[in-house]
């Protein structure tokens, strides 16, 4: 049995695409998910599974809320060995900064570096992003509310084709914690 992440793209938004977590959380039961849990309100859920990959759950949870709510919801599936290596692999130091500081934004598949290449960082300094594996690591020293890369991060032209999904640097942390699996201890998901 494997433990994942479930990341879910705008739900909770400015009255948009509500998604009561107790209703998310007896869909999924619904899919034979099992040890299932949320964490805030703003589209993280964890759970066990035994069949399928990150692909085949992500697009089942995918066609199980539109199904379900009545809209489409982009959803990033990754498990606790991905969540764990996003942690150790940050290039900044995470444990010296404030978690509104750091930020790691998922994709649904791997990034080419050019695809930013037209970002001049230096224009953006003190703020700095890098690439990891489906990930993009942003230190944004004023939060992500006031950040300028990140406004230009986001332009749909670098987007274009691919899922992003954008958590700051305590829900990273404890997305790794609570998919650690039932072996590990609780999960403290609610």
């Amino acid at each position: 049995m494997t433990t994942y992440a479930a990341l879910l793209r705008g739900i909770n938004v400015g009255g948009t695409k509500k998604v009561p977590m107790a209703e998310l959380r007896t869909l999924m039961e619904s899919l034979g998910y099992s040890d299932v849990g949320t964490y805030l309100q703003s589209g993280n859920a964890v759970f066990a599974c035994d069949h399928g990959d990150e692909e085949s759950l992500a697009a089942e949870l995918t066609q199980a809320m539109e199904k379900h709510f009545g809209f489409t919801v982009d959803v990033l599936v990754r498990d606790h060995a991905y969540l764990r290596a996003v942690l150790d692999a940050c290039p900044f130091p995470a444990a010296d900064l404030e978690a509104k500081q750091l930020h790691a934004t998922y994709f649904s598949a791997p990034v080419d570096p050019a695809r930013f290449a037209s970002i001049d960082q230096q224009a953006f300094l003190p703020e700095e992003f890098r690439l990891g594996d489906r990930v993009l690591y942003l230190y944004a020293p004023d939060g992500l509310g006031r950040s300028k890369l990140a406004e230009n991060l986001s332009k749909p032209r670098l987007l274009k084709g691919i899922i992003a999904t954008t958590r700051n640097w305590n829900t990273v942390v404890k997305l790794a914690e609570l998919t650690r699996g039932p072996a590990d201890g609780s999960s403290g998901a609610e």
